[in-house]
């Protein structure tokens, strides 16, 4: 008979240990222990059977795998920790004794590590690393817009600005933007590289206060290693496109050099955070160039329709990544300027501000070549009939219709149609929101003028779309009015003499529009 083994050393229950015993093991304490088991991507696992694995106890306790543990025994980062605890306390000693030139000394060894080879354990592939690309934007966006604390250091906070600005530079040279939206709790984008979508948040550009139940520390040390990690991805992405990095800007000439700035770091810092100068590429040798191949099949074929289908398809999406490639925007002060600069030259176009706004305007508002105008605010007395004035929602709206909407519903004054998530996948059995029926219905107006200005026939009847009140006459409309208390009909009154104002202020400048198109057209017209 071999050795009788006692209740709890074999099975299932060995694979597991308890958090006491792993910090006993590796003789670090919990902060350490945490922070270790955050930048390898280990976390607490769940035995099937906890009152075996703690030997017949039902108390609450924490438990990870043997071999994750044993793993962290071999560890370069651990050594790290505990030179750095020697460190700690031989300084602490020093500056107790009053030698301040040990205390220099010991401050220049200080020990520093590297997180380069956990990146490359974790994601031996750089597919891998762009499927966990949401979070790490999604961080490193948020931190990039905190205030500095006795928390927060000054450092982290310029590299997380560094490190979005180079990721929107790439962004925007390889017009990989797909969709844009707007919500309450910031700006939702989405990406698509190699093949991957990446959908990321920025959060809105307001003073923001860190609230006190939050633990910054675990935050930082998954800060920590998402820098390191978005890191290189800035580098691989880069270099894909034959782009310098760390990236140099070819800066445009036009530009009046702006020295109310600290220092040369600081300023070019803030070049490329302006997204619109354009990156300088490696030399490469232009002889030996890669083209690609067209083969033609036989027409009827299966072969043939699919490359037609290919065709077309990559037509589109060329169109779409040279959405505003024919416009020139100018932001108003009001309107936020960098979600706005970065979705326009994701697609193509050009753009400016005030230089009072930020560093690397292009052109000023004077500029009789600018087309649009983005505003938020009533229209101001001198207007520019060469340009259309619209609201920000307009290009967003554009970008998630794929194509250039009417200016009409955009105008400033104008009431906005509803901005929906292009996030969500409709179909016939869900319930269509009102919103959403008035969206749908845009869209068949438009389809219908562009089929009526190319002489195709639309085989649909657009249904009028009915909302609330339509089905009042204008005596019960009227009735309804004189039914009001006082107060409320004042507040009515003042709302529709708002919009009839708003309206009429809308109707002149489009009128005025019209008058100076049609003079132009007239002008191109004489001989």
């Amino acid at each position: 008979m071999g050795q009788k083994k006692r209740k709890g050393e074999r099975g299932a229950v060995t694979n597991y240990v308890s958090r006491n015993q792993a910090l006993k093991k590796l003789q670090l304490s919990l902060p350490d222990f945490r922070r270790l088991c955050i930048l390898k991507g280990i976390y607490p696992r769940e035995p099937k059977n906890k009152k075996k694995v703690n030997k017949g106890s039902t108390a609450n306790k924490t438990y990870y795998y043997v071999k994750d543990i044993q793993y962290l025994l071999h560890e370069p980062v651990l050594d790290k920790f505990r030179e750095f605890k020697v460190f700690i306390r031989k300084l602490k000693k020093a500056l107790g004794r009053d030698e301040t030139s040990r205390a220099a000394k010991l401050e220049e060894n200080k020990p520093v590590y590297s997180l380069d080879h956990i990146v490359k354990e974790r994601y031996p592939t750089f597919i891998d690393a762009v499927r966990d690309l949401d979070d790490v934007l999604s961080m490193v966006c948020l931190f990039a817009m905190l205030p500095q604390t006795y928390k927060i250091k000054t450092n982290m906070i310029k590299m997380c600005r560094r490190l979005s600005a180079e990721f929107q530079n790439y962004v925007i040279a390889s017009k990989s933007l797909r969709k844009v939206f707007i919500s309450i709790k910031g700006i939702y984008y989405q990406v698509e590289i190699q093949g991957q979508p990446v959908t990321w948040i920025v959060p809105h550009q307001y003073t923001y206060e860190p609230p006190s139940d939050v633990d910054f520390r675990v935050m930082l040390t998954f800060l920590e290693f998402y820098t390191t990690l978005l890191g290189f991805i800035n580098f691989h992405l880069y270099h894909s496109m034959n782009i310098h990095y760390p990236p140099k800007l070819v800066v445009n000439p036009n530009l009046a050099e702006d020295t109310g700035f600290c220092d040369d770091v600081e300023m070019e810092d803030e070049k490329l955070a302006a997204l619109t100068n354009t990156l300088a590429t490696l030399a490469q040798d232009h002889e030996d160039e890669a083209t690609i191949d067209e083969f033609t099949s036989e027409a009827g074929s299966k072969e043939a329709e699919q490359e037609q289908a290919f065709r077309k398809e990559r037509e589109e999406l060329e169109a779409f990544n040279n959405l505003f490639s024919d416009q020139k925007i100018f932001i108003s002060r009001e309107v936020p300027r960098e979600p706005l600069t970065f979705i326009v030259r994701s697609f193509g176009g050009e753009v400016s501000w005030d230089p009072i706004s930020g560093h690397g305007a292009p052109y000023k508002e004077g500029d009789q070549s600018i087309t649009m105008q983005i505003m938020d605010r009533p229209l101001p007395k001198k207007t520019y009939l060469s340009r259309h004035y619209v609201q920000p929602q307009w290009v967003f709206d554009c970008v998630n219709a794929r194509k250039i909407l009417p200016i009409d519903d955009y105008m400033p004054g104008s009431t906005l149609p509803p901005h929906l998530s292009p996030f969500v996948e409709e179909t016939e059995e869900d319930y269509v929101p009102p919103e959403r029926q008035e969206v749908i219905a845009m869209e068949k107006k438009i389809l219908r003028e562009e089929n009526a200005k190319s002489g195709k026939k639309n085989d649909e009847e657009e249904k009028p779309l009915k909302r609330k009140g339509d089905d009042m006459t204008s005596e019960e409309k009227k009735l309804a009015v004189m039914m009001m208390p006082t107060k409320k009909r004042k507040l009515y009154d003042k709302i529709l003499y708002s919009k009839k104002q708003k309206a009429k202020e809308k109707s002149k400048l489009k009128k005025k529009r019209e008058d100076f198109e049609q003079k132009k057209k007239s002008k191109q017209t004489a001989p």
